[in-house]
């Protein structure tokens, strides 16, 4: 399949029904879509079923973050559902994120793995009330370049630190940065926000989109607009 994409639409619904009436109204060729927490626990494998059988690429995005053994065996799991990604949270430190990298390479499964850093919503004083000190950059920092070691395919970081990255942890990283808000979108709650244009020039390789897709009137509009911008840079 081919993707210009850069584009992950996440589908952050309640219902498997209220997902895939979404699904489709959008194209398999422009994007791929983010299926989270809610939307997995309430329909499990069935909705990664339904996706990928409108031909869309899936990037389960569940966070892993256990003993190394029972991720190993979460991300086992989750490629050999066909996700084209998951991720884990880099907190859960090296054994743990080795273990996972090992599991996927022993069972000779390509599905991308990727660990997350620092949460876009969280500011300073958020990292501060949980025992982590300085700013969210230079965790994010740290966290990534554990990542790295450790034998995932790259990370979950606002734009703001993806070229920073991109020095650190080299071009073929991938930085796959939510928080990215078209000119024509809200912030909402995310807190290190950036527009699509600015996040890929920044070093991001692939932009999260949620509500200003699936909230507009014309879903494939508002991407086509997004595009637009990416392409206008």
């Amino acid at each position: 399949m081919t993707t210009p994409p850069s584009l992950i639409i996440a589908l952050d619904y309640p219902s498997l029904d209220a997902a895939l009436c979404m699904a489709d109204r959008l194209d398999p060729a422009r994007c791929r879509l983010k299926v989270g927490k809610e939307l997995f626990t309430r329909s499990g494998p069935a909705v990664l079923e339904a996706l990928h059988g409108r031909g869309f690429e899936v990037f389960l995005d569940l966070k892993f973050h256990d003993i190394p053994h029972t991720v190993a065996s979460a991300v086992q799991a989750a490629a050999e559902q066909g996700v084209w990604m998951v991720n884990v949270h880099a907190g859960g430190g090296r054994r743990m994120m080795e273990a996972a990298a090992e599991c996927l390479a022993a069972q000779r499964l390509a599905t991308h793995l990727i660990a997350v850093t620092v949460l876009t919503s969280m500011e300073a004083s958020d990292l501060e009330e949980v025992g982590v000190g300085g700013a969210p950059e230079d965790q994010v920092r740290r966290l990534a370049l554990l990542a790295r070691d450790s034998g995932m395919g790259g990370v979950v970081c606002s734009a703001r630190e993806a070229a920073r990255l991109t020095d650190d942890c080299g071009e073929a990283f991938l930085k796959v940065t939510p928080g990215i808000r078209p000119r024509f979108a809200a912030a909402n709650d995310q807190q290190r926000i950036m527009m699509p244009a600015d996040a890929m020039r920044a070093g991001s390789t692939h932009l999260v989109v949620g509500r200003p897709v699936t909230r507009a009137e014309a879903p494939m509009a508002a991407l086509e607009a997004i595009e637009a911008e990416l392409a206008g840079g």
